[in-house]
């Protein structure tokens, strides 16, 4: 420390020295007086003096206990700052020129006023300004005061010694200039303090609420307030706090939310505060949309909806849709709706709940699709002994059909898309309960469709027998299964159809043509329908007759038998047949030669016509006589003049004969008396050579030409009238009577 001072004095030695050198060429100015000192400003003292010749400029010094401070001004006064408030300095002054500074002028002392009160302002109501300030030093009291900013109106004014004030009364919403100082224990007042403040705004009134119930918005509206710079709405509710803020006299709160009751108020504010409206406006929103919406149809066509109740409903909607955009609705104060319903539709069902604030938010849109509809109209279009055809038209609501066949025991399905069906594999004569179900993906089928009762057709009968009586009769035997049902057998062939029916086993086929072929087949039938034919059965009928027969005489023991073709026959037997015996011809031409015939015999004729399979057709029977037997013992005898006796021995049995003679000069017939063996011709001529044949005259009046023929020849021996010589094989034989030789 001791070398410290020892240099500082040091410096102030040279220092003195060089101004005792200075002061030996200039001449320093005079020491200025001071005339006041006095502080107007809490951190300042102005000084006054009188002006100093050559001074350019002045030294102030304001000394108090702890602090020198200085400050050079040009002129008088001249204001140290800096200061302390309410301190008591020791001022002087030096003046300074360019030959140098002066000495300091006696000290004057003079007191820094008190500090402005530091002011804190604020307006706790719309009508009043709180001023606050803390403790100024060496303050025994204070002064405050108040006025409109602008100028206008009056002024208010107060003095205090507390450290806070309240101006009430006040015009709300408006700019005041506050003004507050100080005073000591003399009255010297000290710095004044000025602010601005603002009052409060009034509280907003008449608040209007608009509620939208669509957008779940709040427009809110207010008589304007004085002096507030914006507005804040608030909704207030147990669960949430919603505002919006605008710088106008309305505001839309958004994002309500439903079945909630909100409190409204409007805050007003400026940059004093803020003032809330003296009471709240009540808003209820809307109720929520319905939840735990359930659908139910029971019985079906009576759509039952129930709901969950919701907070602030009074009552609720439930509005039902098809899709045919038919929509009916139900309003009730309870929980359910009964509606009534068809089926195939899809039905949307939404439900609402109301209040005064409207209807509630759209909830989910929920959709129920009934059962499709059963076709009612279901028709038969085929039935058969083993299969079903059957349509319907379309229903409502149905994407596939599912038909079911049953009979007790067993089921057939099918299942399509398109309104018909056919059931196959049934069994023939078999009543079956036919249902068709409709179905849909969504709902499945409809088990409430009624059914419907079909008889399949009778099943095909089986021949068993086909039988030919002595009558020419067909009679038909078949088996069947079924319990009532007409049969009907049918022979069709190349000649026509040929028919007859029963309710039994059996018929008889009755007319059928002889000599043809047909197929024979049965069917049975039923109210139901038709069966199929039954496997068919060949029937030939046996070959027709002969339409005629005929039977010649060829020699005296050879007929020969003719008939016209009979249709369906391949070949014929022919009979005769007598006491005597039996002649047969089995032949497939139309005719037969029968030997071994004895003349002079009834026989009976038998013709049998048969067909290729060996069916036989008696042909019925008629009686023929063999030709009398051919005369035996043929003599010529001469006559006079010219005549000529032919004489012959007769055959058993009674006939008549007819007799010819055959030669050169001409034919000479004659015919004997009934019973006689003899006849005469009269007139002859000679020398000619005959052929003499005696024939037995058939009923009918026919000649028979086979008896055998004898040759005579007639000479002239010396006379017209020869001899008649008869001409044999091998020699002459010559009769008792000479003039007839004989040929042999």
């Amino acid at each position: 420390m001791a070398g410290g001072q020892v240099k500082c004095l040091s410096v102030i030695g040279f220092s003195l020295i060089c101004l005792k050198m200075v002061a030996a060429t200039k001449t320093a100015p005079k020491i200025p007086t001071i005339d006041q000192a006095y502080s107007k400003i809490s951190n300042s003292i102005t000084v006054e003096w009188a002006t100093v010749p050559g001074a350019t400029s002045y030294l102030l010094t304001a000394r108090d206990r702890n602090a020198v401070i200085e400050t050079v001004v040009a002129s008088s006064p001249g204001t140290v700052t800096g200061l302390k408030a309410a301190t008591l300095y020791q001022i002087t002054i030096r003046s300074i020129s360019p030959a140098g500074r002066s000495q300091a002028s006696p000290p004057k002392q003079a007191k820094t006023v008190l500090a402005a009160p530091i002011l804190q302002v604020s307006s706790p109501s719309p009508d009043s300004i709180l001023v606050q300030w803390e403790t100024v030093y060496m303050a025994t009291g204070f002064s405050v005061s108040i006025m409109r900013a602008n100028g206008l109106g009056r002024i208010w004014k107060e003095n205090t010694t507390n450290t806070s004030l309240t101006f009430t009364s006040l015009d709300a919403g408006t700019l005041y200039t506050i003004k507050a100082y100080a005073w000591n224990a003399s009255g010297t007042p000290g710095d004044d303090s000025t602010c601005n403040q603002r009052t409060g705004p009034r509280a907003p009134a008449n608040i209007q609420v608009s509620f939208d119930s669509g957008s779940l918005k709040a427009y809110v509206s207010w008589a304007p307030t004085e002096g507030a710079f914006n507005y804040t709405v608030m909704a207030l509710s147990d669960s949430s706090r919603l505002s919006c803020s605008t710088t106008f006299s309305s505001c839309t709160i958004s994002s309500l939310q439903c079945g909630t009751e909100y409190l409204i108020s409007v805050l007003a504010t400026n940059d004093a505060g803020s003032s809330r409206s003296i009471s709240a406006v009540t808003l209820r929103t809307v109720a929520c949309a319905p939840g735990r919406v359930t659908i139910q149809e029971d019985p079906p066509g009576h759509l039952s909806v129930v709901w969950s109740s919701v907070h602030l409903g009074d009552y609720y909607v439930a509005f039902v849709k098809n899709d045919d955009g038919l929509e009916v609705h139900c309003n009730t104060s309870l929980t359910q709706c009964n509606f009534l319903s068809e089926c195939g539709f899809t039905y949307f069902i939404s439900v609402f709940a109301y209040n005064k604030a409207g209807q509630s938010p759209l909830g989910g849109v929920f959709n129920y699709t009934t059962a499709p509809c059963c076709p009612g109209d279901i028709n038969p279009v085929l039935v058969s002994s083993d299969r079903v055809e059957i349509v319907w038209s379309p229903v409502r609501g149905a994407e596939l059909y599912e038909t079911k066949a049953v009979d007790g025991f067993s089921v057939v399905e099918c299942n399509d898309t398109v309104p018909a069906c056919t059931l196959s594999a049934l069994e023939c004569d078999t009543k079956y309960n036919i249902t068709v179900y409709s179905f849909s993906e969504v709902r499945g089928s409809n088990t409430s469709c009624t059914s419907r009762f079909i008889t399949t057709a009778p099943c095909s009968p089986e021949i068993k027998n086909v039988s030919k009586d002595a009558f020419s009769m067909i009679n038909v035997y078949w088996r069947s299964t079924n319990v009532e049902a007409t049969y009907t057998v049918t022979a069709q062939g190349e000649k026509g159809l040929h028919r007859c029916s029963s309710t039994g086993e059996s018929c008889t086929l009755w007319g059928l043509p002889c000599g043809s072929v047909f197929s024979v087949t049965a069917v049975a039938e039923t109210p139901a329908g038709r069966s199929l034919p039954s496997y068919s059965v060949p029937l030939e009928t046996v070959p027709c007759c002969p339409a005629s027969l005929t039977v010649t005489q060829v020699t005296q023991s050879v007929i020969n038998v003719s008939w016209t073709v009979g249709t369906g026959a391949q070949t014929y037997v022919t009979a005769l047949e007598s006491h005597t015996g039996q002649s047969k011809c089995h032949t497939h031409q139309n005719h037969c030669l029968l030997g071994c015939i004895t003349c002079g015999i009834n026989y009976t004729v038998a013709l049998k016509a048969i067909s290729a399979t060996g069916l036989t057709a008696d042909c019925g029977y008629q009686s023929y006589s063999s030709s009398s037997c051919c005369p035996l013992g043929v003599k010529l005898y001469r006559l006079v003049p010219n005549g000529i006796r032919i004489h012959w021995q007769a055959s058993r049995g009674s006939a008549n004969y007819s007799t010819d003679l055959y030669g050169s000069k001409g034919i000479f017939t004659c015919a004997p008396s009934a019973g006689l063996s003899f006849c005469d011709i009269t007139e002859i001529p000679c020398g000619d050579v005959y052929t003499v044949m005696v024939s037995p005259v058939a009923e009918t009046g026919l000649k028979l030409t086979f008896c055998p023929k004898k040759i005579y020849s007639v000479t002239c021996s010396g006379s017209t009238l020869g001899m008649v010589i008869y001409r044999g094989k091998r020699n002459a034989v010559w009769h008792s009577e000479p003039w007839i030789k004989k040929e042999t």
